[in-house]
């Protein structure tokens, strides 16, 4: 079977979000209507055909997606979204898979947008460039800034503490007033004034707008010397975006590993919401030990109507591919186990027995594939909160000048162990490692800080630093955990979590 490519361009993106791709079924749908109707006839449709799920979604008349509204097309688009995601139960849990605690009623996973997300993924940014969250209800810190942004620009580091933004001092956490105003300032403006104070208590204010940027999804690398002939690799990747935009950073954050010899790896990934599923595979292949080499890496496994290649609507979907530059449909792709079922490769640079992820809420998709894979192979420690917990992807489909993201397939290991739903928990019996907060208050890198801190515990004396804390409150930090899911979903409400496939098998 032929592999295809399909490589995420902007020419090629743009290009197909403009064309007009909604579909109609005149056994379950009409066929004529306004230019809205027929969107969210086309929304309802692939999902009935294409959804991992959609064997729970009801018939198009019980459904009524003409009947959904919204403040905006958009808005209505991604209430029908919502509601699709509903209808199937998770039996563990007596939710629906896309249950959101903070948020009943929305999609977990599912979602529609105008081409923002496959922007993003191209490594290419439009924002101030940094994340914030509480380290206490009134401790607003930096908790990452991404290199060349305008935070970077404007001297900002991770661990530097908010004391007031848009001159005004009311951004404790509140779950209400003061948080839908940071929010608003922080993710819902163009323009941001923020006071900040460094680790030495100086205070200085940044005057930023947003700008389009080069996202590089290494933020650091860098070898940590713990002596008696131990060297520890730590790495921090916040993004899968495209592997070529990935795959310079990380082969060169990996080339330094090697020639210092190392001899463990922390991987942080505490704040990656995913990305391309390539992009995994390759981080995967530069961790996994020689002993993987031609060894199930994953399985993806697609609903029964793809599987059993009867997708009809997918044929409207055409993507070229990246090396031939010939075009294909979706239709023309095998969604069999089989067909979806990849493999280590035999080059593997580093003899790794153990690895470390630091992992919090906002960890998921493809990083939590990438620590699934390799599993089966080496010593895996978790070390932090519970994971997002999204062991499905999807590929995009485009909708007129819309682009929808529904789960297509679900991914499952050489052990084939999977359906981490409710997230990995770190210190569990399934997931081994020490259960902690996040520590806001140090940048990364710095030794010191209490995650960081605990895998170079372990590393250097076999042991953690303090035993797992109780899931109700983590560390010190005083919001408990509903309260950090409250936060966390509305501060990194536009961020992308999830894992996009643009590898595929000719059938």
């Amino acid at each position: 079977m032929k592999k295809l490519l399909f490589m995420l361009t902007g020419v090629v993106l743009f290009a197909s979000c403009k064309k007009d791709k909604t579909v109609t079924d005149a056994s379950t749908a009409p066929t004529t209507g306004s230019t809205l109707d027929l969107i969210r006839d086309s929304v309802y449709l692939y999902t009935k055909e294409d959804y991992y799920w959609n064997d729970a979604i009801p018939d198009y008349a019980t459904f009524n997606p003409r009947g959904i509204t919204g403040s905006s097309d958009l808005a209505a688009l991604q209430n029908e979204v919502n509601r699709l995601s509903q209808y199937k139960i998770n039996p563990l849990t007596s939710q629906p898979y896309e249950y959101v605690a903070s948020s009943p009623g929305s999609a977990k996973y599912s979602f529609i947008d105008q081409g923002g997300v496959s922007t993003s993924l191209s490594g290419v940014s439009g924002d101030f460039g940094f994340g914030i969250f509480y380290n206490t209800t009134t401790d607003l810190r930096i908790k990452y800034v991404n290199a060349g942004s305008p935070a970077d620009a404007a001297g900002i580091k991770r661990g530097y503490q908010i004391t007031s933004i848009n001159n005004s001092t009311n951004i404790s956490y509140d779950g209400g007033t003061n948080l839908n105003f940071v929010v608003n300032a922080y993710s819902n403006s163009n323009a941001i004034t923020m006071t900040l104070a460094r680790p030495d208590g100086t205070t200085f204010t940044a005057n930023l707008n947003t700008a389009t940027y080069t996202h590089n999804p290494v933020q650091l690398a860098k070898v940590l010397d713990q002596g008696n002939g131990k060297k520890v690799g730590y790495l921090v990747f916040n993004s899968f975006v495209s592997p070529t935009v990935a795959q310079p950073a990380l082969d060169a954050a990996f080339a330094a590993f090697k020639s210092a010899g190392i001899t463990d790896l922390v991987v942080d990934l505490r704040y990656n919401g995913g990305g391309y599923v390539s992009t995994a595979e390759y981080l995967d292949n530069l961790i996994a030990p020689a002993s993987a080499s031609g060894k199930v890496m994953y399985a993806a496994y697609y609903n029964s109507t793809l599987a059993a290649g009867k997708e009809v609507l997918l044929r409207n979907q055409t993507r070229k591919d990246a090396s031939s530059g010939q075009t294909y449909n979706y239709a023309q792709i095998d969604f069999s186990v089989a067909g979806n079922t990849v493999k280590f490769g035999t080059t593997h640079n580093l003899s790794l027995t153990n690895v470390y992820f630091i992992v919090t809420g906002a960890t998921a998709s493809a990083s939590e594939l990438t620590i699934n894979n390799l599993r089966p192979y080496l010593n895996v420690q978790l070390i932090g909160n519970t994971s997002y917990g999204k062991p499905v992807g999807f590929f995009d489909i485009d909708i007129n000048k819309y682009q929808l993201y529904v789960p297509e397939f679900e991914t499952k290991n050489a052990n084939g162990i999977g359906g981490y739903y409710t997230g990995m928990k770190p210190g569990s019996t399934d997931y081994p490692g020490y259960y902690g907060a996040d520590d806001l208050t140090k940048d990364f890198g710095d030794p010191t800080e209490k995650l960081l801190a605990n895998a170079l515990s372990y590393i250097n004396q076999g042991r953690y630093l303090s035993n797992s804390v109780s899931t109700q409150s983590i560390g010190t930090n005083g919001l408990n955990v509903d309260q950090q899911n409250v936060a966390g979903h509305a501060l990194d409400g536009n961020k992308f979590n999830g894992m996009i496939i643009k590898d595929f098998r000719h059938k």
